[in-house]
Formats: C-alpha cells, structure tokens, sequence
C-alpha cells in the first residue's frame, strides 16, 4: 500500500523540471539519495527508479524534509509497503519519500494504541492480540503499512481501518503543516480517504477493547491460513480492481473468461482472478496492459466497468 498517498503536488504547482529537482536535492542534502530503485520495493518488485529518495528515521529528519519540500513545484510520492502500488519501467521523476520500518513504533495507553507509519499491519494486529486487545484481528491479512492502510480505509475479513481508527497525524509536505486529524475529518469510505497525494501520515491512534489474547491469536492463525488457501503468493499486489456492490471483481473476471490470461511477463492468478501475477524480473508496463486489457474485457462480456484499486504511477498519460 502506498502510505499516504498517491503521487502528488501542491494545488496550483507546476511540473517539477529539471531545476527544481536539482533545488529540491540541494535542500535535501544528504537526506535523499538519487536514481533509487524504488519499483523493488512494491510488493509487485518490477518497475522503475526515483529521481529523489528520501527515507526519514525520525522527527528530525521529518521536519529536515518537511522544510526542504515547502513550496516545491516537484512531485512527490509517498510510499509505504508499496503493496497497493505499481510503479512504471520509466520510474517516477519526481521525489518519493519511503515510510519505512524506522516509523514503525508502536505503544499502548489503555484501549488506544499509537502506531507510526511505518508499522506492517500484520505486526500491529499480532502485537495488539498479544497485548489483549482484540478488533484488528483482520489487519494480519493486509501486506500494507499503516500511513497507507489509513489513506486507503483498508480492510478484509468484513472490517475495515475507519471502524477502529481515532485520529491520525498527518504531514503536508507542501505547506510544511503539521495537523492531528480526527477519523470523521477523513472522509473514511470503501478504499477512499480525504488524505491528499501530498500528505504524511506519520502515525495513527487506533482505539480497541479488551479480550482474550488466546481467542485474538487464534482467529489471526484462522486468517493466516484461510489467505494460505484462497490467495496466491508471489509477485502481486492483492485486488485489482473494488468490488462492485454486492458481487466480487474476482468472480467477474473468472465469468469473462479471464483467468490465466497473460500479457508478457504478466498474468491474471489461476488460484485468485482479482489478483495478477508479475514474473521475477517482468515489465511494470506489461501489468497495466493487463489491468487495462482485463477491465476492457470485462466491459464488453458482462455489461460491467470495474474501477482499479491499485495505484499506479509513472506512465504516460498516468
């Protein structure tokens, strides 16, 4: 999942040439790094580089960035997990900042647990287990991190983000602002959120309830091995497509006949139609092909425009 964004700018902002990058990396400093690979970092792990990296540690480098991104005109993505995400061949010219596993703390003070970005959803739904408190049991089976489960109201198992979420604080890395904003400020709904492309979420409270660490640990295994069964493994970024209400993007695909098709180095699951496979080594391009090739056919057989889930960054026209 992307952890707070998709790509981004300020509203009004121009597109980043080459002498904003370069203003933009002098301002950086040492915190970024150039041409990073950040395609391997996608739970897809094909795809292109980044211009400008920046992987913050802690608050310092936090307000390090926010300051040298206020005001810029270049592009920024946020990444997270990258397990919602694919990022073209030609990579991303702008910055991606990667909330990665160093804001990932996670503390409890009663029923609130507050856990930073960084945070692998399926850690925080173990730790919270363990601590007995039950209600993010679900989160084992969501591969994404916390700033992108909040921005994109993740959820499975018949739960979802906005039903356990209190607040968020959030980074606006156009304005340099920082703001705690309330669950209901979010505009939670099925895999939407009012987080902007070009807003942080550095951490997130979560308010659970009290129960039986056994009971809680034991539904996590039930989960872990229903996922095991029922969704492949390998190079993929979980669903494609949101389900349409009341019917599954999964069952449609299978309907149209679409299983097993491939374009390339890319292919619909025979185990999971909503899920697409990419080969080690394989084309980002040839995994939007057959994410736009899927979504055509799906319109012409069965009468039914799917809307993509997985966010994808860095292509022409994109």
């Amino acid at each position: 999942m992307v952890a707070g964004g998709g790509p981004g700018r300020a509203p009004g902002g121009a597109a980043g040439g080459a002498r904003s990058l370069e203003a933009l990396a002098g301002a950086l400093g040492d915190l970024a790094e150039r041409d990073v690979a950040i395609g391997l970092l996608t739970t897809y792990r094909v795809g292109g580089r980044a211009a400008l990296y920046v992987e913050p540690r802690d608050e310092r480098d936090l307000a390090r960035l926010a300051a040298a991104t206020r005001g810029s005109d270049v592009p920024v993505l946020v990444l997270g997990k990258g397990s919602n995400l694919l990022v073209a061949d030609a990579g991303w010219s702008g910055l991606c900042v990667h909330a990665g596993d160093a804001l990932g703390a996670i503390s409890f003070e009663g029923s609130d647990v507050r856990a930073g970005a960084g945070t692998p959803y399926p850690v925080l739904a173990r730790r919270c287990a363990a601590a007995g408190l039950v209600g993010m049991e679900w989160a084992v089976g969501i591969p994404g991190s916390v700033g992108g489960a909040v921005r994109m109201n993740a959820g499975g198992h018949g739960a979802e983000t906005s039903e356990w979420l209190v607040s968020a604080h959030l980074l606006d890395l156009a304005s340099g602002e920082e703001r705690v904003a309330a669950a209901s400020e979010l505009e939670l709904s099925y895999r939407r959120s009012a987080v902007r492309p070009y807003e942080l979420v550095t951490e997130a409270v979560f308010r659970l309830e009290a129960g039986d660490p056994d009971a809680s640990l034991e539904r996590i295994s039930e989960i872990v091995r229903w996922r095991r069964e029922n969704q492949p493994g390998g190079q993929n970024a979980g669903s494609v497509f949101t389900n349409p209400p009341g019917d599954s993007a999964g069952r449609l695909i299978d309907e149209a006949g679409l299983k097993g098709l491939r374009i390339g180095t890319a292919a619909v699951s025979e185990k999971h139609a909503n899920f697409f496979q990419a080969d080690q080594g394989g084309s980002a391009d040839d995994v939007r092909r057959l994410v736009e090739t899927v979504r055509e056919e799906v319109r012409r057989r069965l009468g039914v425009e799917l809307a993509v889930e997985l966010q994808m960054v860095g292509f022409a026209g994109g």
